[in-house]
């Protein structure tokens, strides 16, 4: 048998638009053909089991091999095999309409998976890398003769007949000199390692040497020797395959630590098992995130029917659920996705919602299971659980029941709770409550003190997430407000009452204020004299809350870039009430007055840690000064 053709495509031909991969995405080629090899693989036993091959399967592993002599790469597959006839049919007539709508629509592509799969293109990604490739096959249907197919990457192809005397298939490339990176046992053991590491029909790569048994020596310890065996790259039966009931949490810690070798244990694992109305399976595991609000470099891995796919899992798994480490498994994502198909295909939008409800689903299980050890883990999960409040609706109306607020003695409450210990202390004039935090415990220790003498709770909100968290708090929790602690001094975090009476006279309030705004000399420091405790500070400098929590989130990258613009501005309350006022009031001596009041001014200052360079060397010498 003789036979030469053309492949049924226009002139301006698919090959060109493949070859223009070689450079960017070329390496994809590998895990088609592998896929490939591995369906017609797991077909021959199917029929088989079905009673429709009777024949011996004998050993059912796809290998790959290469020849850097001959330039040759080769997947051989003990799988169904094609006739003559399946060859035209599979190979040569691409599996679309309209050549030239293809070509024109591809032409341009930018993406290598935009192009390969499609219209039953994973076959032709060989191209890529190679200058000619040869299909050596023999089908299993009884009676069927082998067949050889070639071609150069033009139109052109010829059939002849073929030489193998087993069923499967060998496509043979003959590597281009620009890819001949593919003909290197490490290029190739990396790529197979990211792409065919869980396929479910064994794949030989080479052999590999381990040692063996081999009797005891003359004082009876064990022997061993050294021995070649196939060197198979991959777990044919990784955990998502099998039924949770199956498994321990060995096997769960095991299979973390194969795919993230080099990563400290996971503090607990959804194992994913749905066949409607999608079919999915996986196992995503919660690292130790802490503070550390950066997307892990371990990202959750996407497979279809165990060949992996990508790591950029965006649209699939919601933003928040980024932080997961572990593997996602579904056959209703086609192996060469586009972003643009993620976007819009339904069902990467029903199993995105899936996995945030499991998630939120399998947290509220461990509260309500074990309240003390999921207190104990709060420092691990509690970013990732209000990023998903913060980011996603649905989660919030679910997590709003089992997440924690912590104060500063370490005690955890959940939102219901929290509003029962402070509604009454802690409910202003107007009947709102005053959640009151320290984002930096140990530098706002002094008004930590001052508000926990007035009976007040103080929580503690350091972690990057809660400049956000916070605002959604005010917007989600009924007449409640948060003030950060050192905001206002700890009398007026809380209104409650008038002011008490002020122990200055009109006149006294007046210089005083002269007096400090002389001290200060700065535009963006607005003075204001204000009746308060005389335990309070005399001096208390802030921002508005408002503009320096927008601040704050601007830093973060939240969209609020145009309060990151704006000048600094502090408000300089002075407590009229405090004796050291008074005093300040009383002098005569203006240098006298002065020096107090910078004095008064610089520790307030340095109490918000706004005291730096010449400020701060100018106050540590007038503070000697005045010892």
């Amino acid at each position: 048998m003789q036979e030469k053709g053309n492949i049924s495509i226009h002139t301006e031909n698919i090959f060109p638009i493949i070859k223009k991969f070689l450079y960017s995405d070329n390496e994809i080629f590998l895990r088609e053909l592998v896929s490939n090899a591995v369906d017609a693989t797991q077909k021959i036993k199917r029929l088989s089991s079905l009673g429709q091959f009777n024949g011996e399967l004998g050993d059912l592993k796809v290998e790959i091999s290469f020849d850097e002599e001959k330039k040759t790469l080769t997947i051989s597959d003990p799988g169904l095999g094609m006739t003559a006839e399946e060859i035209k049919k599979y190979i040569n007539q691409i599996a679309f309409s309209g050549a030239t709508e293809f070509v024109e629509k591809f032409k341009d592509a930018k993406d290598a998976n935009e192009l390969i799969g499609k219209f039953g293109m994973g076959f032709y990604s060989a191209f890529m890398v190679a200058d000619q490739v040869e299909i050596h096959t023999l089908s299993y249907q009884d009676g069927a003769e082998s067949a050889r197919w070639i071609c150069d990457g033009s139109t052109e192809f010829e059939i002849t007949d073929g030489t193998r005397t087993e069923r499967g298939t060998d496509v043979i490339l003959h590597i281009n000199p620009d890819a001949e990176e593919f003909l290197n046992k490490g290029k190739l053991q990396e790529i197979l390692d990211k792409y065919c590491r869980f396929l479910p029909v064994p794949i030989k790569f080479g052999m590999t040497t381990e040692s063996e048994p081999d009797g005891e020596d003359e004082e009876g310890k064990p022997k061993y020797t050294s021995v070649e065996v196939d060197n198979i790259i991959n777990n044919t039966s990784p955990i998502w395959t099998k039924l949770p009931a199956d498994l321990t949490d060995a096997d769960y810690l095991a299979f973390y630590k194969e795919l993230y070798p080099y990563t400290e244990d996971p503090l607990f694992w959804i194992h994913l098992n749905v066949d409607y109305p999608f079919n999915l399976t996986g196992v995503l595991y919660f690292p130790k995130v802490k503070n550390d609000f950066e997307i892990q470099r371990n990202k959750i891995k996407l497979f279809s029917r165990q060949v992996f796919i990508t790591d950029e899992v965006k649209d699939i798994v919601p933003e928040f659920l980024m932080l997961l480490h572990g593997v996602i498994d579904s056959p209703d994502i086609p192996l060469n996705v586009s972003r643009s198909f993620l976007q819009a295909d339904s069902n990467v939008k029903k199993i995105n919602s899936y996995i945030t409800r499991k998630v939120a689903d399998k947290l509220g299980e461990l509260y309500k299971k074990d309240r003390k050890g999921y207190e104990e883990k709060w420092q691990d999960i509690g970013l990732f659980i209000k990023y998903g409040m913060v980011s996603e609706e649905k989660f919030y109306d679910k997590a709003k029941d089992f997440a924690l607020l912590v104060n500063t003695k370490k005690e955890y409450f959940t939102f219901d709770e929290y509003k029962e210990k402070v509604k009454d202390l802690q409910t202003d004039k107007d009947g709102n409550l005053v959640y009151i935090y320290t984002n930096d415990a140990s530098k706002q220790d002094a008004y930590i003190q001052s508000a926990n003498r007035k009976g007040y709770d103080v929580l503690v909100m350091d972690s990057p997430i809660d400049n956000h968290f916070i605002n959604q708090l005010e917007q989600k929790l009924e007449k409640t407000s948060l003030k950060r602690v050192d905001a206002d001094v700890a009398d007026k975090l809380i209104t409650k009452e008038d002011n008490p009476a002020s122990v200055l006279t009109e006149d006294q309030i007046a210089k005083v204020k002269a007096i400090f705004e002389k001290a200060i000399l700065k535009p963006n420091m607005k003075v204001e004299v204000d009746s308060m405790n005389p335990e309070e500070l005399p001096v208390h400098v802030s921002m508005d809350e408002f503009m320096r929590r927008m601040k704050d989130m601007a830093q973060m990258g939240g969209g609020m870039n145009f309060y990151g613009s704006l000048p600094e501005s502090y408000k300089v309350a002075i407590n009229g009430n405090h004796p050291l006022i008074g005093r300040i009031a009383g002098l005569e001596n203006e240098e006298e007055q002065l020096n107090l009041a910078k004095q008064a001014v610089d520790l307030a200052m340095l109490s918000q840690g706004l005291l730096a360079g010449a400020d701060l060397t100018e106050f540590v010498r007038r503070s000697v000064q005045l010892i």
